[in-house]
This record gives C-alpha cells, structure tokens and sequence, in this order.
C-alpha cells in the first residue's frame, strides 16, 4: 500500500471517529448529549433521528464510491450545527474546524472534487 492511499485513510478515520463518537453518543441517549440536546431544544425523539442522519452521513463518506454524497451531507449537518450553535449564544470553533477538515480530507480524497473546486471553469 503506498503513502497516499495510507494517508487517505487514516484521514477518513480519523474524521469518520469524530461523526461516529458523536452519534454514537445521540443514539445511545448519552446524559451528556441529552442534557445539550435539551439546550437545543430538541427531545430524545429528536435526537435519535440526528443520531442517524450523522451515522448514514458518515457510513456514505467512507464508501468511497459514494464518498462524495457523504461529503455533502456531513457538510450540510456540519452546517446546522454551526447555525444552532450561533442561535444559542454558543461557540461555533469546534463545529467549524471540523467542517474545515472534513473539506481539507474531501478534497485530498476526491481528485475530481478538488478539481472542481481548484481549476478554473470557462
């Protein structure tokens, strides 16, 4: 196995083990995650279902055929993370680094993403 595609994936692990601790921890109705989800506003119901969504997000993102969709879709959770953060007076650091990092393995991943992204369309 070369360097590359070693650093492929410990990246995706290691952005993978940050999404999965963190619905592992909703779907498993951790006092911890409750307490902040009832921060939120959010019930246990509520909750669960995010558990799920972050957990299908992040077992898309590792597939690499289907990667991409897991990119978007952990961007986009990444996203009302961020806006629910900021609507409670809370730091959004965290929630952005992340999101910072999950585009950084994307584009390394994804040779046509950063393609997309870093070449200049006509």
């Amino acid at each position: 196995m070369n360097t590359k595609k070693i650093t492929y994936w410990v990246l995706t692990g290691l952005v993978s083990f940050v999404f999965i601790a963190s619905a592992i921890g909703k779907l498993t109705a951790n006092a911890e995650a409750l307490k902040m989800g009832e921060e939120f506003g959010l019930n246990s119901s509520m909750y669960l279902t995010i558990g799920l969504i972050e957990l299908l997000s992040v077992i898309l993102f590792i597939i690499p055929r289907t990667g991409i969709i897991g990119t978007l879709l952990l961007a986009a959770y990444m996203g009302g993370a961020i806006a629910t953060h900021l609507e409670h007076g809370q730091s959004v650091i965290a929630p952005c680094v992340i999101q910072a990092v999950l585009w950084l393995v994307a584009v390394y991943r994804f040779p046509e993403l950063r393609t997309r992204i870093l070449t200049k369309q006509d």
